[in-house]
């Protein structure tokens, strides 16, 4: 059985071939060869779940931001714009971004469940369990990096 994503990423490729648009037939194209690929990597072909295919896309993103930094700095920026493009239309398919508030109400309530297992305020001993917990409320709205650095400053 095929995921709600993944019907929709092929509902909206065979809507951009109609209207002949090539950058999103091209990118929507680019990420269904991504996720078809994820699905029979391994030992067994498997059926992926909407957030296996949220994963999926995130690293797609990840790689075009990262190509276009590289083709910025190579001084390709036509290069560039064509990944941040590439960037916009995946982009849709993501969930929205969480805030700084809406970070730091995460992080403070991981914070809270720690505090609570442990009877006192975490430390930076403690890290790994809080950036644990956080990432587990922030699935796919927040990139690790950033909830690294967030749950770091909140314990300093």
């Amino acid at each position: 059985m095929d995921s709600i994503l993944k019907q929709q990423l092929r509902t909206d490729l065979t809507a951009s071939m109609k209207a002949r648009d090539t950058l999103t037939t091209g990118t929507l194209r680019m990420a269904i060869t991504a996720v078809t690929n994820e699905e029979v990597a391994g030992k067994e072909a498997k059926d992926l779940s909407d957030a296996d295919v949220l994963r999926v896309l995130q690293r797609e993103v990840k790689k075009r931001t990262e190509s276009a930094e590289v083709y910025a700095g190579a001084g390709r920026p036509e290069l560039a714009e064509q990944e941040r493009a590439e960037i916009g239309v995946l982009t849709r398919y993501l969930p929205q971004p969480l805030t700084g508030d809406e970070l730091a109400a995460v992080i403070a309530e991981a914070v809270a469940e720690v505090q609570g297992d442990a009877a006192e305020r975490p430390t930076m001993k403690q890290m790994g369990l809080v950036i644990k917990a956080a990432n587990a409320r922030a699935v796919g709205r927040a990139d690790g990096g950033a909830v690294a650095a967030a749950v770091k400053a909140a314990l300093a």
